[in-house]
């Protein structure tokens, strides 16, 4: 598990390590020196990434294997394999069975969202951002799931962008697989006592004095 995390973290905060881990041969020295990865995966493996090797007496062959296909990138660990080509094989037996079983959706609401009605504000309604998040999911939970919108009648002013209003929860039949905040697209004030009067006037329920 740590080296999973300390992969991800390479992977997430440090992405032009792909340009050095994904690279098979090459030579150094006006050519006179050859290198060739000590990763077997990125040369038979469709869609590796990396990303490191090791071994010494004591931990065996080890692998922290990546790989991406369709825009979902996996990582295998192993650890204390017997041989070299032992590793290499159960890193393709974990990563085959994530890409075999697991996608990456990105998850939207079925439906348009109405603005949502806004008390005591500037506005009398605030629009609702479209939330674009990508959820790993079970590729056997697809057919069973399904979404539920969990929205207030109406919110009160103050009301700031990026601000949660309600949530997405995405289920699998009855079991709740994750829940995505639905936030505000725009910042709402407070009504002020100017904007009430004008509102008022236009509505001819309020004439200024002579």
């Amino acid at each position: 598990r740590d080296i999973a995390i300390m992969s991800r973290e390479l992977i997430l905060n440090h992405p032009a390590i792909r340009n050095y881990t994904t690279i098979w041969m090459d030579s150094l020295r006006g050519g006179a020196f050859g290198l060739s990865n000590t990763n077997k995966l990125i040369r038979f493996y469709e869609g590796a990434t990396g990303l490191k090797t090791g071994s010494t007496d004591a931990a065996k062959y080890c692998i922290s294997a990546t790989a991406e296909r369709d825009g979902m990138e996996l990582i295998a660990v192993v650890l204390k394999a017997p041989t070299s080509q032992q590793r290499f094989d159960d890193a393709k037996v974990l990563l085959n069975y994530g890409f075999a079983a697991y996608t990456l959706q990105t998850v939207t609401p079925e439906a348009p969202l109405p603005p949502l009605p806004v008390t005591q504000g500037e506005c009398a309604e605030v629009a609702i951002a479209p939330p674009q998040r990508s959820v790993l999911l079970k590729k056997s939970d697809l057919s069973a799931m399904r979404q539920e919108i969990h929205l207030p009648e109406s919110v009160p002013a103050p009301v700031e962008q990026g601000e949660q209003l309600g949530t997405l929860s995405l289920y699998a039949g009855d079991a709740l697989l994750t829940e995505i905040p639905l936030t505000a697209a725009e910042s709402v004030d407070v009504l002020t006592w100017q904007t009430m009067l004008l509102r008022l006037w236009r509505f001819g329920l309020y004439a200024p004095l002579p």
